[in-house]
């Protein structure tokens, strides 16, 4: 065994032992910077050995005993729960029935919750269908202490219904009144003793956020959920006041002057920051030369600097409905670092060069300064390339040619991409509209037409051109990647699929799986083909580790256009400076916690997710009570044995429909086959894809829960979003610049996505 890893055992096991990371870790076991690569090295070997585990927020951890189990909780509303191991033992990966998975009833749960980290261990009992049975023996980790729930108050005592369907009782709080509290408030409390089978929670009131249902306690109530930091801490504000005021624009330096360059921005027309730029010339081997100007975002935010530690808590910009939450103070997100037309702006420009038929062949960085030319928003364009416009007058015939050319080599590169087997998605997206109290006022249907897949073209040819260059250069650099898909979960799609009548020929050939997504396009089951897929593929992730990206069928990828609201984009700004300063030096990142920041910058995007899905539905389901909704037009996405999933087809919100609710005259059971419900004496189906008109019959905001029933009478029938503000209404607005092509519900933007796509 190699020395580091032996130091590192001998450690992380000896009685009293405090969890560390990785950077204290390598100080006590006698390791530093020179030798930081053997560190790195050792790591990774103990923890694929599964000698060592390593918790979401880098704590590293013995794996104690031989049959002990580390894994996440997932509760369900009965009580019980399933252990999902992180590692599966050989007696649990071969339980293909459950998915290796631990039942774990209540009373052997203990007070471990959904999302905490636990040591398990399976016991000697099975339940009826077989599947293995569990014991949690010690917390490694809670997923959160910090709860938001409504308060309440009965026989004297202060309670809280915490949100959401984490805790099935309420937490004790103690004396009522505690911070002028009132029954009703929204509040955020701190768990001092986690809720058992045996024992109430309690905990204590931390923060009021106001009445349940005022005007935007619904927005603060996600945001404490999550654990989203709001405010900026002053000595950052000030440190960003500081660079302003540094600013000078015509101080360019070394930077390569491109101020009297045509380039031209193209956003949504209501954008606040512009963080790229394009420009596209040929060249006198007549090949293109495509320009993305990308906000210099690493010349205002120093590595290690008070700016830089507060980016990277954040990890990203935070979309939710109605309010961003940005990772870098507005002075330099809408400022310092927004590519506004008529004003210069320092910039990172990669320079790619394509022959006409759109193959790369050559890409070179460059410190750049531009003046944006023009700036245009997606509804314009298509109408200027086509000529149809009616503000000729206000576009000259110089930039009217760019744009046009622009069309023709992103359409160029969008057809290599596909042939390539490059892997997109049809998922509709409905924006919200709300008044000026926050209130859902109705929705539209956003738009992705080819004025948005120009900037897509472009910003995905930068982020793989910059992967490559790196990646010819051997640097290690936090990659974006898109781990190939399970082929259990494959083979089930293309079940799935089959049972739906299309056959998928290669179960995971990209080439075939587009064909069905192209198949079904415009058809009544196109979102339930392509849900289904999206839930066939892993999520994409940061890493260092050379997994390539299955959606764009590429091996190289990074993010490099948006270094304003995602810090990943900074961490390659900051590679592309090394390598233009010592081209002949720079080593890349360290590989020191290289890997552990990917995981973190990965949790913080998808807690950006998780938040706006929330909030989204949240919003949504007050405004169906706003509105006295009774009944809704719905397509079942999913079935179970206890019921159907059914999703609004006007109305973007999901609900259940139990199996009981189904008719009070059959037995239903569910055909795994067919991926229905049939019953046993009518012989009727519901089969995913089916549209279905429901009833509503409880929405329980706080639990954020829809039930659905079976109409009772021909009137009630009739849905009620054939009046619905939700209904033939279309927005302009665009998707993503830089979207992957298979969306896992992602992160806005400035540019508010439209068809949806998975991340990249």
């Amino acid at each position: 065994m190699p020395d580091f890893e032996q130091k590192i055992l001998e450690y992380v096991t000896r009685p009293g032992y405090t969890p560390v990371r990785e950077k204290s870790l390598l100080k006590k076991v006698g390791g530093s910077k020179s030798s930081s690569a053997e560190f790195e090295q050792a790591m990774h070997n103990l923890r694929v050995r599964k000698d060592i585990l390593v918790s979401d927020t880098g704590l590293i951890r013995p794996v104690k005993k031989e049959d002990w189990i580390a894994g996440m909780i997932k509760k369900t509303s009965s009580g019980a729960g399933y252990l999902i191991p992180h590692h599966k033992p050989d007696d649990i990966a071969h339980d293909q029935r459950h998915a290796g998975d631990l039942y774990i009833s209540e009373r052997d749960l203990g007070d471990a919750q959904t999302g905490d980290e636990v040591y398990g261990t399976v016991i000697n009992r099975r339940r009826s269908g077989g599947q293995l049975c569990g014991r949690v023996v010690e917390i490694i980790e809670r997923a959160s202490t910090t709860f938001v729930g409504t308060y309440f108050e009965a026989q004297g005592e202060g309670y809280v219904h915490v949100d959401g369907k984490i805790f099935n009782s309420p937490i004790h709080v103690g004396d009522p009144g505690a911070k002028g509290v009132s029954s009703e408030d929204k509040v955020v409390i701190d768990i001092l003793q986690f809720p058992s089978k045996n024992y109430l929670g309690r905990g204590v009131i931390s923060k009021v956020l106001g009445p349940h249902g005022k005007p935007g306690v619904d927005l603060l109530s996600i945001i404490y959920e999550f654990g989203i930091p709001l405010e900026f801490p002053e000595e950052v504000l000030e440190e960003a006041r500081e660079q302003a005021s540094l600013f000078d624009e015509k101080k360019l330096g070394n930077r390569r002057d491109l101020t009297k360059e045509t380039i031209v921005t193209i956003d949504p027309v209501d954008a606040r920051d512009f963080d790229d730029a394009i420009s596209l010339s040929k060249n006198e081997r007549g090949h293109w030369v495509l320009g993305v100007h990308i906000a210099d975002v690493a010349h205002f935010v120093k590595e290690g600097s008070v700016l830089d530690r507060e980016a990277k808590s954040r990890g990203t910009s935070v979309y939710l409905p109605g309010r961003v939450i940005p990772m870098l103070p507005e002075i330099i997100s809408n400022g310092l670092a927004s590519l506004q037309e008529g004003q210069v702006r320092f910039t990172k420009s990669a320079f790619i060069e394509f022959t006409p038929d759109g193959v790369p062949v050559h890409t070179e960085f460059a410190n750049s300064a531009i003046n944006v030319t023009q700036r245009f928003a997606y509804e314009q364009v298509m109408p200027l390339i086509d000529e149809r416009d009616t503000e000729g007058e206000n576009v000259s015939a110089h930039v009217r040619g760019l744009l046009k050319n622009m069309h023709h080599l992103a359409m160029t590169l969008r057809k290599r991409r596909f042939a390539a087997g490059s892997l997109e998605l049809h998922l509709s997206e409905v924006r919200l509209t709300f008044d000026d109290q926050h209130r859902v006022t109705g929705a539209v249907e956003r738009e992705h037409d080819e004025s948005h897949q120009i900037i897509e073209e472009f910003m995905l040819a930068a982020n793989i051109s910059v992967a490559e260059a790196f990646n010819d250069r051997k640097l290690r650099f936090l990659r974006r990647v898109h781990p190939s898909p399970e082929l259990p979960r494959q083979v089930a799609f293309a079940e799935f699929a089959n049972a739906l009548g299309f056959t998928l020929n290669k179960v995971q050939s990209r080439k075939d799986l587009q064909r069905i997504v192209e198949e079904v396009h415009g058809t009544p089951i196109e979102q339930a083909i392509n849900y289904a897929l999206l839930r066939s593929l892993k999520q994409a992730e940061y890493t260092d580790e050379e997994l390539g990206h299955y959606a764009l069928a590429v091996d190289h990828y990074c993010h490099f256009t948006s270094p304003i609201r995602r810090y990943p984009d900074l961490t390659i700004h900051r590679m592309i400076d090394d390598i233009l300063e010592r081209p002949d030096k720079g080593k890349g990142q360290s590989p020191q916690g290289l890997r552990q920041l990917g995981h973190e910058l990965s949790l913080r995007e998808r807690r950006a997710e998780a938040a706006e899905r929330e909030l989204t539905k949240v919003k949504l389901l007050s405004w169906m009570i706003d509105k006295n909704i009774k009944t809704l037009k719905t397509m079942i996405t999913g079935v179970e044995t206890f019921g159907l999933f059914c999703r609004g087809t006007d109305v973007p919100v999901e609900g259940l429909l139990h199996i009981s609710r189904l008719g009070k005259h059959d037995y239903f059971h569910q055909d795994v086959a067919k991926f229905s419900i049939v019953g046993e004496r009518t012989g009727q189906e519901f089969r995913v894809g089916d549209y279905l008109t429901v009833e509503v019959e409880k929405i329980d905001l706080d639990r954020r829960e829809l039930d659905f029933r079976l109409p009772t009478s021909p009137k009630a029938a009739k849905p009620a979003t054939e009046e619905s503000p939700y209904q033939g209404k279309k927005s302009a607005k665009p998707p993503t610049k830089e979207k992957s092509n298979t969306k896992q519900k992602s992160r806005k933007p400035k540019s508010q996505r439209g068809k949806k796509k998975k991340k990249k």
